[in-house]
């Protein structure tokens, strides 16, 4: 389950991080060289992605592979009648089949976290270097200043808990698969659905927390 969950979600999670790290630098590029701050960008691609961008985009891509996943295994062995074998040879399903699921994504979501952020942060490196015109002594110096101890365990709590969701939820809507094969495309449509706005719930509640703790 780990290596499905988060070693073969590696590659599309840093390119994507990649990308989006090059897009904030851009971004931000544009409206702090009219103030001659160009060198803030490491500081504003830094705490997005640390706080925010990394977390929440890792989630999300989650969701879509391996919550989709979740719930159209489940689902499958659901109006295949395998989980009525498991129950009748004595296992408890939700044991057997959810809970591996779910550690696994608690495990393997906050690292897949941590390459995009990492992933984000080098791409502003690119840009602000390339582009800029800063120095990568400049940037790196600028980033590590701008970041905190906080702002690592504030994405990772997230991220853990991102994880716990989406798996909870492709798990659920597995179980709840009745009907024939449409219904376990339907389960995995909905575990994706269902998830990212989850996701982005729990994600407002975080930043509500934050703002006012």
């Amino acid at each position: 389950m780990m290596e499905k969950t988060g070693v073969d979600a590696l590659p599309i999670v840093t390119m994507i991080s990649f990308l989006l790290g090059l897009v904030l630098a851009f971004t931000a590029a544009l409206q702090l060289r009219q103030f001659g701050a160009t060198i803030y960008v490491a500081s504003l691609v830094a705490i997005a992605m640390v706080s925010e961008l990394g977390p929440i985009m890792t989630a999300i891509i989650v969701a879509g592979r391996s919550g989709s996943a979740f719930a159209a295994e489940i689902g499958t062995m659901r109006i295949s009648e395998e989980i009525d074998a498991l129950f009748i040879m004595g296992f408890r399903p939700t044991l057997f089949l959810a809970v591996p699921r779910i550690l696994a994504s608690i495990m393997v979501v906050p690292l897949l976290s941590l390459f995009a952020d990492i992933a984000g942060i080098l791409g502003g490196l690119i840009v602000g270097v390339m582009m800029l015109d800063l120095t990568m002594a400049a940037y790196l110096d600028q980033t590590i200043d701008s970041l905190t101890l906080s702002d690592f365990l504030w994405g990772f709590t997230k991220s853990v808990v991102f994880g716990a969701v989406i798996s909870w939820i492709g798990c659920l809507r597995g179980f709840q698969t009745r009907g024939g094969a449409a219904s376990v495309g339907n389960a995995a449509t909905s575990a994706v659905v269902s998830g990212i706005f989850f996701i982005i719930f729990f994600d407002a509640i975080f930043a509500f927390v934050r703002n006012y703790w």
